[in-house]
């Protein structure tokens, strides 16, 4: 898909179902905090939530007292969404609308990069060197990077959209040597609609 028919699909599914009717729904991202509280060098560490939209990482993170937050994600609705529940703390978040993989983000800009189920939409070659390129432009040297996927056993298709699938192996090694692996490991989560889904955490330092 072109960059505005993913906008436009993103779009659609933020104004046609509400937060806790889409499959990765989760109340809180507990696997998330704990990776990004182990990584984080103190409650100043710049962090990027990609593909944050409606999820409540962003509150829970405010709740913990970090205050150096950006959330980026395609879709305007999922933003306002979020912001709208963050009533006045939303003014304490930088808020990026734009597709990842053609935004120009600023250099170095981040201590912690995490990614909860946008990686796995990237299905060509192009799409995923876009998004390599932008970890490493974005993300200081010595900084982390999260990256929640479906596991070998997740899923094919998700939201319509056909997916890509990871091991630790396969992930790790579409982002290069400059990424050091550091742990990985699986989810089992729950759907609100009473499904299961594999999911495969990453977590690199960049060297």
């Amino acid at each position: 898909m072109s960059v505005s028919n993913v906008k436009t699909h993103w779009e659609k599914v933020y104004t046609t179902k509400a937060t806790d009717q889409v499959s990765w729904y989760r109340p809180h991202l507990e696997i998330s905090l704990s990776l990004i509280e182990r990584v984080a060098a103190g409650l100043l560490a710049s962090i990027i939530d990609v593909g944050g939209g409606e999820s409540t990482l962003v509150d829970d993170l405010l709740a913990r007292g970090y205050n150096n937050i950006t959330v980026l994600d395609i879709s305007q609705t999922a933003i306002d969404v979020t912001m709208n529940r963050l009533k006045e703390l939303a003014e304490r978040v930088h808020w990026i609308t734009a597709d990842v993989t053609k935004t120009d983000l600023t250099s170095g800009a981040y201590d912690v990069w995490h990614d909860r189920a946008v990686f796995h939409f990237l299905t060509s070659t192009d799409q995923r060197a876009a998004y390599v390129s932008a970890v490493k432009h974005a993300v200081k040297q010595g900084g982390h990077v999260i990256v929640g996927t479906f596991g070998p056993e997740g899923p094919t298709k998700c939201s319509g959209l056909e997916v890509m699938r990871y091991d630790a192996e396969s992930l790790h090694d579409q982002f290069g040597s400059r990424f050091r692996l550091v742990e990985s490991l699986k989810e089992l989560h729950h759907t609100p609609f009473g499904t299961t889904q594999q999911f495969l955490y990453c977590y690199c330092r960049i060297e």
